[in-house]
């Protein structure tokens, strides 16, 4: 049994589509898709299009809810380039997101923790502006009441798997369309993948339990970053380009 996870591609359509092309070139038939569909400077409505084509389960991220919780007078600046692409019937796709699902009764599946859509499961922000690995006894609080083997969250961007002590396994498969970004709340920090390849995970079950499969596709990043650079949102396009804020 073997699924693929997918998260955050915040309308990187050129990497989505990567993705979906390795994915099936491994035979790979089911994905579930964590969320943070399209939020970005990026190209929005042919996200959009493909991942309603393809039918992927998905649940909705901070960013999709912030497309359809506030007028766009206070949408932020990832949102606002975002919403003017999207159709009424990618709203209204966006808006029937559920905030969590099961896959097969194996995998809980969220944006960023149970509890909450914008809060990160395994990171914590140092106010120098790093993050670092939670605690196992941070994290595994907020898996309490969940029974399924399987946890599956984004968010953070960062790729990333966690063994509970009970056994259970926590999976980010890192972003698919966002490589890094920067933000000044609650002070300035920074992540950043190393990389500008676009990421996904791949879980396999096995007689020893789940297993993820961490994997990196290389896509036309470059054209990604130049179709960036008009939006003024230069720790997108310098992400893009090479996986660094700079």
């Amino acid at each position: 049994m073997r699924l693929a996870v997918i998260a955050d591609v915040h309308g990187n359509a050129a990497a989505l589509d990567a993705v979906l092309a390795d994915i099936d070139a491994q035979g790979i038939t089911e994905i579930v898709n964590l969320g943070d569909c399209f939020s970005g400077p990026l190209d929005a409505g042919r996200t959009a299009d493909l991942l309603i084509a393809r039918g992927i389960p998905t649940v909705c991220g901070n960013h999709d809810r912030a497309l359809i919780d506030r007028p766009f007078e206070a949408m932020g600046d990832w949102e606002i380039p975002a919403y003017r692409q999207l159709s009424t019937d990618h709203l209204d796709w966006v808006r029937g997101l559920p905030f969590s699902l099961i896959w097969r009764d194996e995998a809980y599946v969220c944006h960023a923790t149970p509890q909450d859509d914008n809060t990160y499961w395994t990171e914590a922000l140092t106010p120098d502006g790093f993050f670092r690995l939670k605690t196992l006894e941070e994290i595994e609080v907020f898996a309490e009441g969940i029974t399924q083997p399987l946890l599956l969250c984004g968010h953070s961007h960062i790729a990333r798997s966690v063994l509970l002590s009970d056994g259970r396994l926590l999976v980010n498969p890192g972003s698919v369309g966002c490589p890094g970004y920067d933000y000044d709340k609650p002070w300035y920090h920074k992540a950043e993948a190393g990389t500008p390849f676009a990421c996904y995970a791949v879980v396999e079950k096995t007689v020893r339990g789940w297993q993820p499969n961490f994997r990196q596709v290389r896509y036309d990043h470059e054209a990604m970053a130049a179709l960036s650079e008009p939006s003024g949102l230069k720790d997108w396009t310098s992400a893009l380009r090479t996986g660094w804020v700079r």
